[in-house]
C-alpha cells in the first residue's frame, strides 16, 4: 500500500534514531525514497499534459527533414517541450519557436521511408541548464547577427551599414543583407562589393526596374542613386538545440521621388538555420508590404528579386545547375524549382542551392543566370509586370542548402521535396488507460 510523503518522512526520522551501527545500505533504503517522493509527489498527483503526434512520410523518404507543426492547444504557453519516439522510447530534440502562431520544430532522426509513419509523445519540459550550450547559436553584437552550428559559422546578417570600400563611391554602402554565407568546411561562397558589380551584396532582395508615384525608381543598381535597401530593426532572435532563428525588418527607400526620400516597402525576413552538418540548411521567408497607401509597380525586366552574389574567383569558372538540368549555357530565364551556383575552391569545390517554394508568386519562377558573373536571382518580372499593392503582402519563401563539393542533383531534389511536400504531422487521440 502506497504511503504518502508525510508517512515516509516520519519513518525516516524514526529510523534516524535507531542504532547507528546498522549497515548504511539499510538506512539509505528509507531516506532516499523519502527524498524522491517529496520531489515527485506533485507530479504523481497531476501528470504533465501530453499529446501524441503521428508523422507520416508521404511519397518520399525523409532523412534529417525539418518538421514544423503548430504548438498544440493542450500545451499552450509552453516555452520548452520534450519529444519522445514511442517505438524506441528515445528522446528527440525539439524546439518551440515563439510568435503569433508558435510552432514545434524538430528534425527526423534516421530515415523515415516513404509511405511509413512514426508516433511521438510531446510534453512540456523545464528549460535546460544554462551550462548546456545551444547547438545552433545566434549572436547579436548590434552590428551583425552571426549564426553558428556546433561552433561553425553559417552566416552573418549585416545590421549596421557596411561602408563602400571606395570612398569615391559612398553610395554603394549597404545593410540588410547576408554576407558571408559559408559551407560546413568553412568556405565563404558569397561576395560583397565585388569589383565588377559593387552593388551586389551576398544574399539580397532588391527590385530593379520599378515605378512609384508615376516615377521610375529602383533598389538594385545603387550607382543610379534612385533607391536602396537598408536594415531597420531586429525584433527577435533565438538559439536552440534544433535551430536558431532571427527576425529582421528592412526598408526599401526611393531616394528621388515626389515628396523626397520615401520608404516604399517594409520588408520582414524570418530566417531559420537548422542543425545539419552535411550541408548548412536555412529558410528565409520575406514579407513585403507597402509602407504608404500607394502601390509599387514592378516592371518587366530581365533581372531583380531574391539574389545571391558569389565569389569573385568564380567569374568564368563558376556554373549553375537547375532542377531541369540546365546550366549557364542554356538555363537563363528558364523556370526552375531550384538552382545551384557552384565553383572551384582550390583542389575542391563548393556551392549554394536556392529552392523556390510552390506557394511563391509565378512558381516556378524564372532564373536569371548571368553569362559570366557568379550570381543569379529568381526573377518573376521576366514574365511581365506586376504590383505590390497596399493591404496585399507579397510573401516569398526560399530554402538554402550551402554545401562543400559539387552539387548532387539527387540529394538536392530530395531536399526540395522535403521543403515543397513535407511530411504530415498530426495529433492523435490519447491512448485509453488499461484497467487491470
Amino acid at each position: 500500500m502506497f504511503r504518502g510523503a508525510g508517512a515516509l518522512a516520519t519513518a525516516a526520522r524514526r529510523d534516524a534514531g535507531r542504532d547507528t551501527r546498522r549497515p548504511a545500505v539499510n538506512r539509505t533504503r528509507i531516506i532516499v525514497p523519502a527524498a524522491l517522493v517529496l520531489l515527485v509527489a506533485p507530479g504523481l498527483r497531476a501528470e504533465p499534459q501530453a499529446v501524441r503526434v503521428e508523422l507520416r512520410a508521404g511519397r518520399h523518404d525523409r532523412t534529417a527533414t525539418p518538421i514544423a507543426m503548430p504548438l498544440p492547444k493542450a500545451l499552450a504557453g509552453a516555452q520548452f517541450v520534450a519529444l519522445l519516439r514511442e517505438d524506441t522510447g528515445r528522446s528527440v530534440p525539439a524546439e518551440v519557436v515563439p510568435g503569433p502562431a508558435p510552432q514545434v520544430v524538430w528534425l527526423v532522426r534516421g530515415t523515415l521511408p516513404a509511405g511509413k509513419s512514426r508516433t511521438y509523445r510531446l510534453t512540456k519540459r523545464i528549460p535546460l541548464p544554462k551550462i548546456v550550450k545551444p547547438h545552433v547559436a545566434v549572436h547579436d553584437d548590434r552590428k551583425t547577427l552571426t549564426v553558428r552550428v556546433d561552433g561553425r559559422r553559417v552566416l552573418v546578417y549585416n545590421q549596421a551599414v557596411v561602408p563602400s570600400p571606395d570612398p569615391k563611391s559612398p553610395y554603394y554602402r549597404r545593410s540588410g543583407h547576408i554576407h558571408p554565407l559559408l559551407t560546413p568546411g568553412g568556405v565563404t561562397v558569397t561576395a560583397d562589393f565585388a569589383p565588377d558589380h559593387p552593388h551586389q551584396h551576398g544574399v539580397m532582395f532588391p527590385w530593379t526596374r520599378t515605378r512609384f508615384r508615376g516615377q521610375k525608381t529602383e533598389f538594385w543598381n545603387q550607382k543610379l542613386r534612385l533607391g536602396t535597401v537598408e536594415h531597420v530593426r531586429t525584433p527577435a532572435t533565438g538559439s536552440g538545440q534544433v535551430l536558431g532563428h532571427f527576425t529582421v525588418v528592412l526598408g526599401h527607400v526611393a531616394l528621388k521621388v515626389t515628396g523626397g526620400p520615401t520608404t516604399v516597402l517594409n520588408e520582414t525576413w524570418h530566417v531559420r538555420v537548422y542543425r545539419r552538418t552535411d550541408g548548412f540548411l536555412l529558410d528565409l521567408v520575406s514579407t513585403q508590404t507597402c509602407a504608404t497607401r500607394e502601390p509599387l509597380e514592378i516592371l518587366k525586366y530581365h533581372y531583380g528579386g531574391m539574389a545571391i552574389r558569389c565569389r569573385a574567383d568564380w567569374i568564368d569558372t563558376g556554373n549553375f545547375l537547375t532542377s531541369a538540368g540546365r546550366t549557364r549555357k542554356d538555363g537563363n530565364h528558364t523556370r526552375a524549382r531550384w538552382c545551384d551556383i557552384h565553383g572551384p575552391v582550390g583542389k575542391t569545390s563548393a556551392g549554394a542551392t536556392l529552392m523556390c517554394h510552390p506557394a511563391n508568386f509565378r512558381f516556378p519562377q524564372p532564373v536569371r543566370l548571368h553569362p559570366s558573373k557568379p550570381y543569379f536571382c529568381f526573377a518573376p518580372m521576366v514574365l511581365g509586370p506586376f504590383k505590390i499593392a497596399p493591404d496585399k503582402p507579397y510573401v516569398s519563401r526560399y530554402r538554402f542548402f550551402v554545401h562543400d563539393g559539387k552539387p548532387d542533383a539527387k540529394r538536392i531534389e530530395a531536399l526540395w521535396h522535403d521543403y515543397a511536400d513535407p511530411p504530415e504531422a498530426k495529433l492523435l487521440p490519447p491512448r485509453r488507460p488499461v484497467h487491470l
